[in-house]
C-alpha cells in the first residue's frame, strides 16, 4: 500500500487511541510504559516508511495546547493555577510535595511553559 494511506490510517486510528487523554496519564507513566508506547510508534514508522512524532513530542504538544487554552479562558476553573510572576514573562511553579503530584498535568504544564 501507499505510505500516505498507511500514515493516514496510523494518524486516524492508532495515534488517536494512544493519545486519548494523554495529558492525564502520560506524566505518571513509568519508563517501562513509555518505552512500550514508543515501540508501537517505532513499529508504525517501520510499516508506514515515514517519520512519525514520538510519544514525548505528542505529549508536549498536547500539554502546551491544553494549557494555553486554559490560560486564555479566564472562566476555566484551573485558570488561577497559571499565575504569572511579577516580571510577566514566566509562570510561578506549583509546589508539589509528592512525586505523583509533581508529574501530574498542572506542574508539568507550568514547567513546559517556563521553557
Amino acid at each position: 500500500m501507499d505510505s500516505r494511506i498507511l500514515c493516514n490510517f496510523y494518524r486516524c486510528t492508532i495515534e488517536s487511541i494512544l493519545t486519548g487523554c494523554i495529558t492525564a496519564w502520560y506524566g505518571s507513566c513509568t519508563d517501562l510504559d513509555r518505552k512500550a508506547l514508543q515501540r508501537v510508534v517505532k513499529t508504525a514508522q517501520h510499516i508506514t516508511r515515514t517519520e512519525l512524532p514520538s510519544m514525548e513530542d505528542l505529549y508536549s504538544q498536547r500539554l502546551r495546547k491544553k494549557s494555553l487554552r486554559i490560560i486564555k479562558d479566564p472562566h476555566h476553573p484551573s485558570h488561577k493555577l497559571f499565575f504569572l510572576l511579577p516580571s510577566g514573562r514566566r509562570y510561578r511553579s506549583i509546589l508539589a510535595r509528592t512525586r505523583r503530584f509533581g508529574d501530574s498535568f498542572f506542574p508539568r504544564a507550568v514547567r513546559l511553559l517556563k521553557n
